[in-house]
């Protein structure tokens, strides 16, 4: 079940449900700074972004028009694209070791790709829908809709461990895009327009980042173009965030 966020955004001081007295609150949502705006391409579904090296990598979804491409994040161009067997819808994206591992959505493939010329490097397997996917120094994290997040093996994607994610006690479903963050990971939650940050330890969220301006600003009419997409420039310490079919892609920068 989805907890009503926006409940929470409107009620810093709402109280722990009755279900479950001992948990803390729920932390209070904060709305991120707007540093800067670039363009994004309006005709991409975003399911995935992630920032590697000089640019932007982006998985791009729908039928007969997914693929993965690099992006110059000034004119936001495509430098060069990939594209996904027609028949497959491409899902979240994640970066390991010099290669990139891109998920789909019903087929459980995940095709590998070289980092810098997005060569194919083959497929793996799993089990379950792909949604989002990140990576920390050992797993890659994927997300498929529901409340849980699987750690796999980046070899093979064989199913190291699994962790819930709670919101004030309550499983938190519907976890989209994923990026890891100092060890944390943020994850959009579908048709909702906030950001969660999660312990990938415990699943529990300790931080609810508030996109609702942002959402105002690009103002889409297309029910289907949510935020979705979280990318991190470790070495810059830059946090991009962007949405289906968006045409701006926002740097921000969350208070302390």
């Amino acid at each position: 079940m989805i907890l009503s966020l926006a409940l929470l955004a409107g009620s810093a001081a709402a109280t722990p449900p009755q279900a479950a007295p001992a948990v803390a609150r729920p932390p209070a949502p904060v709305v991120p700074v707007v540093v800067r705006r670039f363009p994004h391409d309006p005709e991409a579904f975003t399911e995935g972004l992630i920032w590697d090296r000089d640019a932007l990598v982006e998985s791009v979804g729908l039928e007969g028009r997914s693929d993965v491409r690099r992006v110059d994040l000034a004119s936001g161009k495509v430098r060069l694209r990939r594209t996904i067997p027609a028949a497959q819808f491409g899902e979240g994206l994640a970066a390991w070791k010099g290669t990139l591992v891109s998920l789909t959505w019903h087929d459980g493939i995940a095709h590998r790709w070289a980092s810098s010329t997005l060569k194919p490097l083959g497929t793996l397997r799993y089990a379950g829908e792909g949604w989002g996917l990140t990576s920390d120094a050992t797993s890659l994290i994927r997300s498929d809709g529901s409340a849980r997040l699987t750690f796999h093996d980046p070899a093979t994607m064989k199913v190291r461990r699994t962790v819930t994610v709670t919101f004030g006690g309550r499983p938190l479903d519907q976890l989209n895009e994923l990026e890891m963050v100092d060890g944390a990971i943020l994850a959009n939650v579908w048709h909702q327009p906030f950001i969660v940050r999660i312990d990938p330890a415990t699943g529990i969220v300790t931080r609810v980042i508030d996109l609702r301006p942002i959402v105002a600003e690009i103002g889409a009419r297309d029910p289907e173009a949510v935020a979705n997409g979280i990318a991190w420039d470790a070495k810059a310490r830059r946090l991009f965030v962007t949405g289906k079919r968006w045409q701006t892609l926002f740097e921000i920068r969350l208070p302390r």
